[in-house]
């Protein structure tokens, strides 16, 4: 994997699950880059592990290895940008070395999926690529057996298992767990259907039995992803399933943490909101991206929900789970977005004070309905639009933050701070990993505590998005 998930000082080591014995293979070293979301990263483990189990080697610098993987995201400009950077530079790494290696270079995920013959066309380093449905074909990819994607079918159709060899990549205390694949909806700006398919749902019991092997295997932490988490078992003929999967994982001595990510505001029943208030292992955390809160940028995006209704479902979600920290995030510069339309976002945004807050730019995308829609917001419109959303956000984090100084909190330590030796990082319950603040613990007390351990620890000090602490 990246470097950035390397061991230090002998605390991070991965963890290996459902490998079986492997048969006689000639041993690759295989160097993996995965971009992107946790969805796709739990599809690069997915990989590595089946590679683990076929006797495949896996290098911690991709300049010594003997195939490259790059497993790419393209759901947004930003995001394909930087795929075909990595690639390029994985292209070049493949054909400069005096090494003597003869190195492969594997492209996979939403970059091979949309764009395959495009990349092999502009990029003839490329030996093999293949699309989001085609996980299971990363040995016979490796293996030189296997060099295209296969479009027999017209979206992907493939879930990875409990069965599913793994190889966690993120510390030993965290592992995201992807409960279900693809989306039926169609918000015009949105891609993913088409890069991941319709929506599948994996069995419940499927589910709990690779969560009791993560919990066993030492994971503490556990982050169920979907492109729709709500969603969940609608296909399966049972609506609201999440309530009862949730009930179901909290059950799972071991784990301390179980938060859900991706919600989707017209799915969020009671039963739900029941589910994470009452659940001890649940945390009092919900990521629902609403886009916008304008009525009319809401209709261009096909999203069903209204202005109104927003305030009013914001609302719900805080009296059903008294103490919910709220994350959300939205699009500015959506094509007619009016100045009256982001004051509109501005306002709700002011009102709602979410907790954890994300603003993209709105980026056009071939195959989306809205890339044929007019009234084209200027790139430094939608920048300024960003950044003011972004201050507003700021002033509204530090007013809840400080709040917090003097109150006692329950802190998982993440480690060092990677900055200074200094300081250890942590997070509270309300933040999840990578995309929300985080706890710098200036006093660790005579035994300072290990990564993955649970302190409590006093707020000290209250900054923008993170907050100083020391254990007590």
């Amino acid at each position: 994997m990246a470097d950035n998930n390397q061991e230090q000082d002998g605390l991070w080591q991965p963890v290996t699950l459902g490998l079986a014995p492997s048969t006689h293979v000639e041993s690759k070293r295989v160097g993996f880059l995965s971009l992107g979301c946790p969805k796709n990263l739990v599809d690069s483990e997915v990989m590595l592990g089946t590679l683990k189990r076929r006797g495949h080697e896996i290098a911690t610098d991709v300049a010594a290895a003997d195939v490259i993987v790059v497993n790419t995201c393209a759901f947004i400009d930003r995001a394909k940008k930087e795929s075909i950077d990595t690639v390029l530079e994985m292209a070049k790494l493949k054909t400069s070395g005096t090494d003597g290696l003869h190195r492969r270079l594997i492209v996979t995920g939403c970059l091979a999926e949309r764009h395959d013959a495009d990349l092999r066309r502009e990029i003839p380093e490329i030996d093999a690529t293949l699309g989001t449905g085609q996980i299971p074909e990363i040995v016979a990819a490796v293996e030189g057996r296997a060099t295209t994607v296969d479009r027999t079918t017209k979206r992907p159709e493939w879930i990875y298992d409990a069965e599913s060899p793994r190889v966690q990549s993120t510390a030993s205390h965290t592992a995201f767990v992807k409960i279900s694949e693809g989306c039926d909806y169609t918000c015009t700006f949105c891609i993913i259907p088409t890069l991941r398919g319709l929506h599948r749902s994996r069995r419940p019991e499927d589910i709990e039995n690779e969560v009791r092997r993560l919990a066993a295997a030492g994971v503490r932490e556990i982050v169920l992803v979907a492109q729709d988490s709500t969603r969940y078992g609608l296909d399966l003929g049972q609506r609201g399933a999440l309530a009862p999967l949730l009930r179901r994982l909290g059950a799972i001595e071991g784990l301390r943490w179980i938060r859900v990510m991706y919600a989707y505001p017209s799915t969020v029943t009671d039963e739900i909101l029941e589910a994470i208030a009452e659940e001890e292992r649940v945390v009092k955390y919900v990521d629902m991206p609403l886009q916008h809160a304008s009525e009319a940028v809401l209709k261009r995006m096909k999203r069903p929900t209204g202005k109104g209704h927003l305030l009013g479902m914001v609302d719900r979600v805080r009296r059903k789970v008294p103490g919910v920290a709220f994350r959300t995030t939205f699009i500015v510069g959506f094509p007619g977005e009016t100045d009256a339309d982001f004051k509109q976002l501005t306002t709700f945004v002011e009102q709602a004070e979410f907790d954890h807050l994300g603003v993209f730019t709105y980026s056009d995308e071939e195959g989306t309905a809205a890339f044929d829609l007019e009234g084209r917001v200027p790139a430094k419109v939608k920048k300024a639009r960003q950044r003011e959303l972004m201050r507003i956000q700021k002033r509204i984090s530090l007013r809840r933050n400080k709040a917090r100084v003097g109150s006692r909190m329950e802190v998982l330590v993440e480690g060092p701070h990677p900055d200074t030796d200094l300081l250890l990082a942590g997070r509270l319950a309300s933040q999840a990993p990578e995309i929300d603040g985080s706890v710098l613990i200036s006093d660790p007390g005579e035994a300072p505590p290990g990564r993955g351990e649970f302190v409590m620890c006093e707020i000290t000090r209250a900054h923008a998005y993170d907050l100083e602490a020391r254990v007590v």
